[in-house]
C-alpha cells in the first residue's frame, strides 16, 4: 500500500515552521518523482520552482496548481519501466523559496577599520548594526546561491553577506570625510549611503537588501586615548605650553599616587624638584602679557613694528632707536623736554595744573581739565 500511496500522491506543499530557512527542496521518501495531477500549493511569502530533467521548467507564484504536463504517470511509472529496476527515467524536483524578509541579521567589524581623519590623522574604528534581506529573483538565487542544494538557511549566507556590508560601510565612511567627532551625528546618512551602495552587490545574487542600520561607530581604545589627549590640548589657548603643563601635572599626579612618593615613581627627589620648576616657569610664562612695540611713521602716520627701517606704506626711512616728536617726527633725546626741530614739548602738559599728559589724553588725570 505504501507503493500505491507513493504513486498517487496528491498535494505538494511546504509548511515552513523554521523562520531561518530560505530554500527547501520538496522530498519524497523513496523516489524523486512528481506524478500527473498532483496538486501544488504555494503559500503567501513563497515561490515554487519546478525542475524537470535537470532544467528549470517554471516558477509558481502563490496559489494552487494541478500538475498535468508531467511525463510520469501514476502506477504505470514503475510497472512500465520494470526493466530499469522500477526506476523512472523522468525525474522532477520542486524547490520552495521563502520570499519574506529575513530581519535582525547582525553585522559588525571583526577587526578595527582604518580611516583618515582631517583633525587627528589616521584613526581606527569599530562598528556594528543589523540588516535585513529577501529573495527578489528566485531564478538568479538558484543559479548563484543554492544550485542543487536541498536546503539553504540564513546561517549559510550570513557570513558572506556581513563581509559585503562591512566592505561597503568602510568605503562609505572613508568617502564621507566626516570628522571622527561627528560620526555619531550622521548614522542615518551613512546607513542610507551604505544601503544604496550594497544594493548592487546583493542584486547580483537575486537578493534585495531591505534595510541596513548602524547602531554604533566607536573608536578603538588607543584611538580614544589619543583623541582625548588632543581634545584636552585643543581646549587650552597655547597648545605647546599647555601640553607641557598637562604632561607635567600628569607626571606629578602619578608620582603623588605612588606609595613611596616621587622617589618611588623612579624619578628621584631632584627630578621631582625639576618638574616643579618646569611647572612654575610654564605657569609664569602663560600669565606674562604679550607686548609688541610699535611706532608711527612721521611721514604718513602708518603704525609699524619697532625696528623696521623703512615704512611699508610710503618708503620713508625710519629710525628704530629713540623717541620722536609727535608734531614733526624728529628724533628726541632721552632727556629732551622740547623738540629740537619745532620746539613742541616732548610731553604734553595740562594748561591748568601743569601735570604731564599721556599721548592722546582728552582730560587731565589730576584736575580733570579738558585738553586742547
Amino acid at each position: 500500500m505504501g507503493f500505491f500511496r507513493e504513486q498517487f500522491r496528491k498535494v505538494i506543499q511546504w509548511e515552513n515552521d523554521n523562520p531561518n530557512i530560505i530554500v527547501w527542496k520538496y522530498p519524497l521518501k523513496h523516489k524523486e518523482e512528481i506524478m500527473r495531477k498532483s496538486r501544488l500549493v504555494v503559500r503567501e511569502g513563497q515561490r515554487a520552482m519546478f525542475i524537470q530533467e535537470g532544467k528549470l521548467a517554471d516558477v509558481f507564484e502563490p496559489g494552487t496548481y494541478e500538475l498535468k504536463d508531467i511525463k510520469n504517470i501514476p502506477v504505470l511509472t514503475r510497472l512500465y519501466n520494470w526493466k530499469f529496476a522500477f526506476e523512472s527515467p523522468y525525474t522532477g524536483d520542486i524547490y520552495f523559496i521563502s520570499t519574506k524578509q529575513f530581519i535582525n541579521n547582525k553585522w559588525g567589524t571583526a577587526n578595527p577599520v582604518m580611516m583618515r581623519d582631517q583633525d587627528f590623522g589616521m584613526v581606527r574604528f569599530r562598528a556594528f548594526g543589523v540588516y535585513s534581506f529577501a529573495v527578489s529573483r528566485p531564478t538568479d538565487a538558484m543559479k548563484e546561491l543554492f544550485g542543487s542544494m536541498s536546503q539553504l538557511t540564513v546561517k549559510g549566507v550570513d557570513d558572506y553577506f556581513k563581509r559585503i556590508v562591512m566592505s561597503v560601510l568602510s568605503t562609505v565612511v572613508a568617502e564621507s570625510n566626516i570628522p571622527a567627532l561627528d560620526l555619531s551625528m550622521h548614522y542615518d546618512d551613512l546607513s542610507e549611503a551604505a544601503l544604496g551602495k550594497a544594493t548592487a552587490y546583493f542584486d547580483n545574487y537575486g537578493i534585495a537588501i531591505k534595510s541596513l542600520i548602524i547602531e554604533n561607530i566607536s573608536l578603538t581604545e588607543e584611538s580614544e586615548k589619543m583623541l582625548d589627549k588632543r581634545t584636552n590640548v585643543g581646549i587650552m589657548s597655547d597648545k605647546m605650553e599647555s601640553y607641557t603643563r598637562m604632561e607635567t601635572l600628569g607626571a606629578m599626579r602619578d608620582a603623588a599616587s605612588n606609595p613611596s612618593g616621587i622617589a618611588g615613581a623612579g624619578v628621584g627627589i631632584g627630578a621631582g624638584l625639576g618638574m616643579g620648576a618646569i611647572f612654575g616657569n610654564n605657569l609664569r610664562q602663560s600669565e606674562r602679557p604679550v607686548e609688541e612695540s610699535v611706532v608711527k611713521c612721521p611721514n604718513c602716520r602708518k603704525v609699524v613694528s619697532a625696528g623696521v627701517k623703512f615704512c611699508p606704506e610710503c618708503g620713508n626711512a625710519l629710525k628704530a632707536e629713540g623717541a620722536r616728536c609727535s608734531g614733526c617726527g624728529a628724533a628726541l633725546g632721552a632727556d629732551a623736554k622740547f623738540c629740537p626741530e619745532c620746539g613742541k614739548p616732548a610731553k604734553a602738559k595740562c594748561s591748568e595744573c601743569g601735570a604731564d599728559l599721556s599721548a592722546g589724553a582728552k582730560f587731565c588725570p589730576e584736575c580733570g581739565n579738558k585738553t586742547e
